[in-house]
């Protein structure tokens, strides 16, 4: 079936497949899911994909690199795992945004509240721009092995770490307010940016926020949170 034209744009298929995935997770998913949101049989669904690994995969480079996937031949063939986590390194390293959080003490030496709002809209714009493959990898890294090293280890634990030496730093310096543990209010401010960028979508009762909203509240609340007022 390799160089048959399919009935539909890969494009289509693949964004099928970030929807699936990123609601059910990896293991949970499946080529089914995938055909019965596109309206196809199971079986046409091999005319793309020769296995659920290369969906995911399809789902993956539709998230990074949307164009990307008009570029494949199929059926798109399943790559070996690692091959996956070169794709999100390559990826990661293409975003501007994480230059700030991987190096956060470089960024803002006086750690005045300017620099720390520089950081704030650092790590809003990535995930607000990125929130369907932040949300795709997030939902099915704990399945895949490979995945979950890179994800949880890697990205996030690392972020983390690296904003808690921020704040440590900017406290001793008395640009920033102590706090009763760094740790957790570095996961504070990481998860109150990612509720409002990216999973306010997916509530009902959150419909009322609009981005820039969003955006200028989350700002301003971490502000006063972190950074003394002036005198």
């Amino acid at each position: 079936m390799r160089g048959r034209k399919p009935a539909r744009p890969l494009a289509e298929v693949a964004d099928a497949a970030v929807t699936v995935f990123a609601e059910k997770g990896y293991r949970q998913a499946g080529i089914s899911d995938v055909s019965a949101t596109l309206g196809l049989s199971h079986g046409a669904l091999y005319t793309y994909v020769d296995s659920k690994q290369a969906l995911f995969y399809l789902a993956l480079l539709r998230g990074v690199d949307p164009e990307a996937v008009n570029e494949l031949a199929v059926p798109v063939l399943a790559p070996e795992p690692q091959e996956i986590v070169q794709l999100l390194e390559s990826w990661i390293r293409s975003q501007q945004e994480l230059l700030v959080i991987e190096t956060p003490t470089g960024l803002a030496p006086q750690f005045d509240g300017q620099d720390f709002g520089a950081l704030i809209d650092a790590m809003y714009g990535f995930m607000e721009r990125n929130r369907r493959v932040v949300e795709l990898v997030g939902q099915c890294a704990a399945e895949l092995p490979e995945l979950a090293k890179w994800f949880f280890v890697q990205q996030r634990r690392s972020t983390l770490e690296h904003l808690g030496d921020y704040l440590r730093a900017g406290i001793r310096s008395g640009e920033l307010r102590p706090v009763p543990d760094v740790p957790a209010a570095a996961r504070f401010i990481v998860e109150t940016i990612a509720w409002f960028a990216m999973h306010r979508h997916g509530d009902p009762d959150s419909a009322m926020l609009d981005d820039d909203t969003s955006r200028r509240t989350v700002r301003h609340l971490l502000l006063a949170a972190f950074v003394p007022a002036a005198g």
